[in-house]
């Protein structure tokens, strides 16, 4: 089973306006309404399922981190956090192409202690540099046993809109809804040193399913 998210709805409704608009007028002037059907309608199908939320039987554990998004794992290393936990941590990012399901998911329980928004720029997200200059929202997780996990949301130069449904001093739940990013993108977890990774550069992960490690 699958679902249309929220976000989605003015972008479907102004894309099918479009499309219909287009026919319409190709209809109305004997264009080739046949080859500007088959041409359109992948676009809108396409468009359509940039928003779908399909039905997933997920992970719940709370010492696991969960996937908090679909796409590749493109980064695995030791770095320092230098805006807001300003400690060494372990990087995992999660690229997530056009083609993704695009919804982000809280990976661990915990209560919201910081959610930030960040101005910048619209660079490839697969850059390493996308993690401090890009748009980007911020999100620090405490889990029940004093664990800071830091989530970030990273714009890319397809991605128009970061969505962040997080507020300070709010639970947040495994695997519930963080936020969305539209078009695709780019996730990064800070985790605690000593945290055991359970997923390799390069490996594709689900959101709400694939543990990507596990805490200490």
């Amino acid at each position: 089973m699958i679902t249309i998210h929220k976000e989605g709805t003015k972008t479907i409704v102004f894309s099918f306006l479009i499309y219909a608009f287009t026919l319409a007028i190709l209809a109305l002037f004997s264009g080739p309404l046949l080859v500007g059907t088959v041409l359109l309608t992948p676009v809108l199908l396409i468009v359509i399922l940039f928003f779908r939320i399909p039905h997933r039987a997920m992970t719940f554990d709370d010492k696991l981190i969960i996937a908090p998004a679909d796409g590749k794992v493109v980064v695995i290393e030791p770095t320092n956090e230098p805006e807001v936990l300003k400690d060494e941590r372990l990087q995992v990012s999660v690229f997530m192409s056009p083609f993704n399901v695009h919804v982000n998911r809280y990976p661990i329980n915990g209560e919201v202690e910081i959610a930030i928004h960040h101005s910048g720029r619209k660079l490839p997200a697969f850059l390493p540099k996308a993690s401090t200059e890009n748009e980007r929202t911020t999100v620090v997780i405490k889990t029940a046993h004093g664990e800071k996990i830091l989530m970030r949301q990273i714009a890319g130069s397809l991605a128009r809109r970061i969505v962040c449904y997080s507020e300070t001093n709010k639970n947040a739940t495994q695997n519930a809804e963080m936020g969305f990013i539209k078009f695709g993108s780019r996730v990064d977890l800070m985790l605690p040193l000593g945290t055991e990774i359970l997923v390799k550069p390069g490996e594709k992960v689900k959101g709400g399913i694939t543990p990507i490690a596990r805490l200490k």
